[in-house]
């Protein structure tokens, strides 16, 4: 990939990447008047489809204080994860409170084997509109095409339940998928043939971490795609406390092709994430202003 473009006046950020000059969006918007459904959001302002995934914001306790930073910063939509439906009541009056939408959800396989139905269920009273499995769980992730076309004959049954309930229901990447069968096809391309109905949120970070390329998965699967992770990778060796990622924008990632494959795909909605920024305000701020400079 080519190295994005750094700006002249840029400052060292903690981990020793320079980025650019930050430009913090004062965006202010009345989340009140926005479609519920960001399927029918003006496709021609990516800004209006950023959502950020929670798990990025992690770090920050309590989880108020979270949602508060985030929607400071001009976020009026995020995705919750994991451990933050145990507690369905609190996440949803902090969003209320803060105005604040959640149109997709990772939620884990563990919990929608155990009940795909009143899981489903609990996303629609939050207003979640697509649940993504983000990954199998551990001791799943390292079998080869049998494995991986078991979980999605698996996934296909849950996509049942879950489109009982009115709800989408999807797949989220890493870079486990991009392991190839006998065949040669990747465990991907696998598990898709095994859940037609399924629908992909690209972690297009993670794609590149698996040896794929993001832009060709984009037009391969564009039937599929409805959400991508906005994620970024740093060069090697750099932001190694961050795990070697990046803000986006501020990696290696070729946003330009990138942005021009999701068009064309009609990607509805865009997920900022970092997976362990050292500090999440900086990471969040970037990343808005990176999709707001896509016109």
């Amino acid at each position: 990939m080519t190295p994005t473009r750094k700006c002249a006046r840029a400052t060292r950020s903690r981990c020793g990447f320079p980025p650019r000059r930050c430009r913090c969006s004062t965006r202010q918007a009345d989340n009140a008047s926005r479609s519920s459904s960001y399927r029918k959001r003006d496709m021609t302002k990516p800004i209006d489809r950023l959502s950020i995934q929670l798990y990025s914001a992690r770090s920050i306790t309590p989880l108020e204080a979270q949602i508060a930073l985030l929607s400071s910063l001009g976020y009026t939509m995020v995705e919750p994860w994991g451990g933050l439906f145990n507690d369905p009541e609190t996440l949803k009056r902090l969003l209320d409170v803060h105005g604040m939408t959640a149109p997709s959800a990772h939620v884990g396989l563990d919990r929608l084997r155990g009940d795909a139905v009143n899981t489903a269920r609990m996303c629609k009273g939050l207003g979640i509109e697509t649940i993504f499995a983000p990954a199998p769980p551990l001791g799943e992730r390292e079998g080869g095409e049998k494995e991986w076309r078991g979980i999605g004959r698996e996934l296909a049954d849950i996509g049942k339940a879950v489109a009982d309930e009115g709800l989408k229901f999807g797949w989220h990447n890493h870079h486990w998928e991009y392991g190839r069968s006998g065949s040669g096809k990747t465990y991907l391309e696998c598990l898709f043939e095994e859940a037609p109905d399924l629908v992909w949120e690209a972690d297009l970070a993670w794609i590149v971490r698996g040896g794929g390329d993001p832009v060709a998965e984009i037009k391969k699967h564009a039937q599929r795609l409805v959400a991508c992770h906005i994620k970024d990778l740093a060069p090697s060796g750099q932001c190694v406390d961050e795990d070697g990622w990046a803000d986006p924008g501020h990696g290696i990632m070729d946003w330009p092709a990138l942005r021009a494959a999701m068009t064309e795909a009609r990607v509805s909605l865009f997920v900022a994430e970092h997976d362990k920024p050292n500090d999440v305000a900086r990471f969040a701020r970037r990343a808005l202003e990176t999709v707001t400079a896509w016109t």
